[in-house]
């Protein structure tokens, strides 16, 4: 036994021996020459190429790592067979991912590339202001020499903008609303959000399929439409204008546009915003693919139509719109005395001027119940492109709400109470909002919720004769008085001889009792 741990001995002996003598032999800088002039052998005979990215950069976090690994996350779903789970903050869905040293397969135009998962044990840190994490991760990729320009020319870029998608898709819909009085959060931001979980799409949305499919197409078209707008030289964004009477669903068409396009929801209130300047900064904090709402514009500051002088204020007349009362609201202060000062020139660069450029993908969404208090320059196209009348609810939209609310298709209601409800409909002027509580009232008994609607219809439709045949006869007593009186302008203008005389014969007749008197 005493023999085996001398000999034991004795050999780790040579092994250290040999150990220094390689190291005064080869001192590290040969032998990282020497490894890398093998690398360097290595790689011209290879046919591959091999690209590093790393989960931090320097100290900060590198986009293009969590790029891929989101992107990669749909590739494992369906090849992997060992997957670790993530659900970021602020999102509703959960993520599949590659784990530690795990590879796999991804083709692009035709080319396989190779992606593996590194993961190793950092070396012990001495000092740092920011403590990196014990594990060192990135991404290797593996790549043809011959694909190299493809793959950095075009597929990075498409893993950088399909891992945005997927990262939007995930997350929860925020709404914004502007801070009130101007001020800013905890972070700094004038904007203050909360998850946005309307459930309105354009299938429960009540109005008529044309239109909607109209609206779809256009919304379609502007979110695949950014080489068109670059190579048109327009900025990325557009306007839509809804207006109509209240209840009629323009909340709900701002808030399916919203879950179609998967764009968030800024909500500003003009009201709360002091100064042009203050609209240009909200502007600046908006992020892009987004839409931004102003709700009742023709109630938030006076931006009413130039062209409509004030019958009761002669004064207006003539007046330049330069002047600071015709640009501010009735009422507002335009001093520095805390007063909303927006003007309707503030108002149009916000939203079609220098300032609107700088973001992209962007809508802007107008809403009004009386589009005739509106000035002409915002209702032109490049800030109200497209304007949608919400108007009363038709017969294709009833059956929308029907379908909605009581699960009935049209197979499952009577042939005669249809047809009394298409006649109906359009005379009763009843807007979604109201038909939608008289089904929600009664959505336990499907047959009773038809038959009370159909006679609140007919009663509308009837209120709604009445007041028509009352407002005409109106009309025409006004006409008729109205004549009467031109008529007898017209009798004085051609007669003035006659008014001479009788007031001469009166004149007379006064002379003549004074003499009397005297």
């Amino acid at each position: 036994m005493k023999e085996y741990w001398g000999s034991l001995a004795s050999i780790l002996g040579v092994l250290a021996f040999c150990q220094s003598l390689l190291h005064v032999l080869f001192p590290p800088e040969l032998r990282f020459a020497t490894l890398k002039l093998f690398n360097r052998v290595f790689n011209m005979f290879t046919s591959y190429c091999y690209f590093d990215i790393t989960e931090i950069d320097g100290v900060n976090t590198n986009e293009l790592y969590n790029a891929v690994q989101l992107y990669l996350s749909s590739c494992v779903t369906i090849s992997g067979s060992r997957l670790s789970l993530t659900r970021a903050l602020n999102s509703s869905a959960i993520t599949f991912g590659l784990t530690n040293n795990d590879t796999i397969f991804d083709t692009f135009n035709g080319v396989t590339v190779l992606w593996e998962h590194i993961v190793t044990q950092r070396q012990a840190q001495t000092f740092s202001w920011r403590p990196l994490p014990d594990e060192k991760r990135g991404f290797t990729l593996r790549i043809k020499k011959k694909d190299k320009s493809l793959i950095l020319d075009s597929y990075l870029d498409y893993i950088m903008e399909k891992a945005n998608d997927m990262r939007r898709k995930n997350e929860d819909r925020l709404l914004y609303t502007n801070s009130r009085g101007g001020s800013l959060d905890s972070r700094g931001h004038p904007w203050e959000s909360v998850p946005f979980k309307h459930p309105s799409t354009f299938e429960t949305l009540a109005m008529d399929p044309v239109k909607k499919a109209e609206i779809i197409e256009d919304l379609k078209d502007f979110a695949n439409g950014q080489s068109f707008y670059q190579k048109t030289g327009r900025a990325w964004k557009r306007g839509y204008l809804l207006y109509g009477p209240p209840g009629t669903g323009k909340s709900s068409m701002i808030a399916a546009m919203a879950n179609y396009l998967g764009y968030d929801i800024y909500d500003l209130e003009l009201t709360e915003v002091h100064h042009n300047s203050e609209l240009r900064k909200l502007l600046m904090k908006t992020s892009s693919k987004s839409i931004i709402v102003i709700e009742d514009i023709d109630c938030s500051i006076d931006l009413s139509n130039r062209k409509k002088g004030s019958p009761n204020n002669s004064s207006s007349i003539g007046r330049s719109y330069c002047d600071p009362e015709m640009r501010s609201g009735p009422g507002v202060s335009t001093g520095d005395e805390g007063g909303n000062s927006i003007t309707l020139s503030g108002l149009l660069n916000f939203t079609d001027g220098l300032w609107s450029c700088c973001g992209s993908e962007r809508i802007f969404v107008f809403t009004t119940n009386h589009i005739d208090k509106l000035d002409p320059a915002l209702l032109r196209s490049g800030r109200m492109d497209m304007h949608v009348f919400m108007s009363y609810c038709s017969f294709p939209a009833l059956r929308i709400l029907l379908k909605n609310y009581l699960g009935n298709a049209e197979s499952d209601l009577d042939e005669g109470v249809l047809k009394e409800l298409e006649e109906v409909i359009d005379k009763a002027e009843m807007t979604p909002a109201d038909i939608s509580e008289l089904l929600i009232k009664n959505r336990r008994n499907k047959d009773r919720a038809v038959i009370e609607l159909l006679e609140a219809l007919k009663n509308k439709a009837e209120m709604k004769l009445k007041s028509g045949e009352c407002v005409r006869e109106k009309n025409l007593n006004d006409v008729g008085e109205e004549e009467e009186e031109e008529e007898q302008e017209k009798r004085a203008l051609e007669s003035p001889k006659e008014g001479c005389d009788y007031e001469d014969s009166i004149k007379k007749e006064e002379e003549d009792e004074e003499k009397k008197i005297k």
